[in-house]
């Protein structure tokens, strides 16, 4: 019994729009018209678009691998254009109206840092203007911090550079006081070898005095010359033998302080060259598509208009439709109450 009901008010549906059909097509076509003529009246626009890639820079990660970042996060300077930051900037220099420049919009490239700049404008070479307005401006915004940073690796480099040419000054002075340090060490070690000879001989002359039996006072006195001789030399060689051991502790001493040096040498050496890497691998933004127009143009959308116009048409008049049948049903009932009374 209910699909019943439900097939004989589903005919009733039917019935009230077959019977008011030329209503709803003649209606519906009027305004498919209207829209087709405002449609065809209004102005066409072109999508003139770019792609700019965000200055950037990598460094390596605790694991040793390559990540790249960037200066400028991308989702802030998308915000600043959709909110029109730039757009009082770019009339002043183009000299326009700010009311008559079209809205810029602006979206992220998946998985990427490109950002795609666009613009629907009927002008397109005013569009194309208003893009590389912007484009350079923020070419601008992103090399200025790519060059603060080139600047602050260069000045950490000179720094860098500066402290290592005083460590090498420093070494250079060391290595000189070595040299004097070889040079008196041989000195020293030919006033020894001077020293043994003599000893040597006055040994030698007191060893045959001191073999003699009957020494006269002379003799006598010679010998003990001898010994006085051979005891002064001896103080004066173990003099030089400690100065010589003196200064080969000097030498050990500047040649550890010469290893630390260069030590701290190569130490900065490897943070130039890092310094150096870093700032080899950093990115000016670069506009990797020049500002282009489409094709074809992009609005306004003629068929699509029409459609929905039809489709509208249909829902609108189709439902006036009803509202008309239900009131000449309520006049019906009326009528038909006062014949009644």
């Amino acid at each position: 019994m209910n699909e019943y009901d439900n097939k004989i008010e589903l005919m009733n549906y039917l019935d009230v729009l077959w019977k008011r059909k030329w209503l709803i097509i003649i209606a519906t076509f009027l305004l498919i018209s209207a829209a087709a003529v405002i449609t065809f009246l209004m102005p066409p626009k072109w999508e003139v678009d770019a792609i700019i890639e965000p200055s950037k820079f990598y460094y390596r990660n605790l694991d040793g691998e390559w990540e790249k970042m960037q200066f400028i996060n991308t989702s802030w300077i998308i915000h600043t254009i959709n909110r029109g930051a730039y757009n009082e900037r770019i009339a002043a220099e183009l000299k326009l109206n700010l009311k008559d420049l079209p809205k810029l919009k602006v979206e992220n490239l998946e998985d990427t840092y490109l950002m795609r700049i666009y613009i629907e404008e009927k002008d397109v070479e005013k569009a194309k203007l208003i893009m590389h307005s912007l484009l350079n401006y923020l070419k601008e915004i992103y090399d200025q911090s790519v060059d603060t940073r080139i600047k602050r690796f260069d000045s950490q480099v000179k720094s860098k550079e500066t402290e290592k040419l005083i460590l090498e000054k420093k070494i250079k002075a060391n290595k000189n006081k070595i040299n004097i340090i070889k040079k008196r060490k041989q000195e020293i070690e030919k006033e020894m070898s001077d020293i043994r000879k003599i000893i040597e001989e006055l040994k030698k002359e007191h060893g045959l005095i001191l073999e003699k039996k009957n020494r006269n006072e002379s003799e006598s006195f010679t010998m003990l010359h001898y010994s006085n001789e051979i005891y002064q030399s001896s103080i004066n060689y173990n003099v030089l033998n400690e100065s010589r051991g003196n200064k080969k502790i000097e030498e050990e001493i500047i040649n550890l302080g010469i290893e630390d040096k260069e030590r701290l040498i190569n130490q900065i050496e490897n943070e130039i060259n890092s310094l150096n890497e870093r700032k080899r691998f950093i990115y000016h933004a670069q506009i990797t598509k020049e500002p282009t127009s489409s094709i074809s143009p992009v609005s306004p959308k003629k068929l699509t208009n029409i459609l929905i116009a039809g489709i509208l048409g249909l829902l609108i008049f189709g439902m006036f439709s009803f509202f008309l049948e239900y009131i000449e049903k309520q006049k019906f009932k009326l009528k038909a109450k006062k014949s009644e009374q």
